[in-house]
């Protein structure tokens, strides 16, 4: 009788595509380490990886408290961030330019005209998980009114994976543990209905698994001519010319076509080219 080989290797584990599945299934393929596609919400899975506290999903802030987490941690119900795991911060200074080609300047948010900004979870955690999980970990957090009060405490890291015994042998699993995860967590944050973020988020954030320049053509002096995904009318009469995102352009599909009739808003891209144009709606009058 022959033996399948079965992976018990972690990173063997995440990289195993099983049968009838396509590739855009396996992590490496994300978008923003967030969202492999519209069905999911990664960053739901760093919100509770500190034992104790729930943090949002895209920034700093602790968003609820455990009521028994310790004593200490309990102010943090009050407005705090997180800045700190031990010496790694979470924040970074922004800079770049407010206009084009204009100087390099630190960067405001739009929440409170800061300029640090969170880093990305997967990316600020993942240090954190590879070297503290399910180990205490020293937390600074700052207060959202004043940032000289300050808060440390130490919490506990939660482990990522969920673990199995394998022939007397304890392995980690390629599945998100429970805890961090429960029924829910990874849908939570997802627009209702769906069509909502494909056209509020634009082309850089997580909608950015759908296409957005196509058509592309190549121009003699090495630039490029091609179309908006969302740019209503692309037929061969109008000019190849790129569309900027913009929700309140009348020229481009908006909430009201994503709604009523996505199917024909949208087209399938083949190549990278347009399919054919849809046929009109009958006429039922």
């Amino acid at each position: 009788m022959k033996k399948s080989i079965e992976a018990k290797n972690l990173s063997a584990q995440l990289q195993y595509c099983a049968i009838g599945n396509p590739p855009s299934t396996l992590p490496h393929t994300a978008i923003s380490n967030a969202f492999p596609g519209l069905e999911m919400d990664f960053r739901n899975m760093w919100k509770r990886i500190l034992m104790g506290i729930e943090l949002h999903e895209s920034s700093n802030l602790v968003v609820a408290v455990d009521q028994d987490a310790p004593p200490k941690a309990q102010e943090l119900a009050k407005g705090y961030r997180l800045m700190h795991i031990n010496d790694i911060e979470v924040t970074v200074p922004v800079e770049g330019p407010l206009y084009v080609g204009g100087p390099s300047v630190p960067l405001p948010d739009t929440t409170f005209s800061e300029t640090r900004m969170p880093l990305e979870w997967s990316n600020a955690l993942a240090e954190v998980v590879h070297k503290f999980s399910g180990k205490a970990v020293q937390c600074r957090f700052e207060s959202l009114e004043d940032a000289k009060k300050t808060v440390e405490v130490s919490l506990t890291v939660r482990p990522f994976f969920d673990k199995a015994d394998v022939e007397g042998e304890t392995i980690q699993l390629a599945v998100i543990a429970r805890d961090i995860a429960p029924p829910g967590a990874l849908t939570q944050s997802l627009c209702s209905p769906w069509q909502n973020d494909y056209r509020e988020c634009a082309c850089f954030y997580w909608a950015a698994t759908r296409p957005d320049y196509v058509n592309v053509e190549a121009r003699p002096d090495g630039t490029s001519t091609g179309s908006n995904w969302m740019q209503k009318d692309r037929t061969a009469e109008t000019p190849n010319v790129y569309i900027v995102d913009d929700w309140m352009d009348p020229t481009l599909v908006n909430y009201t076509d994503l709604f009523r009739h996505w199917e024909r808003s949208l087209r399938f891209i083949i190549g990278g080219m347009d399919e054919e144009a849809p046929p009109p709606p009958a006429d039922k009058s």
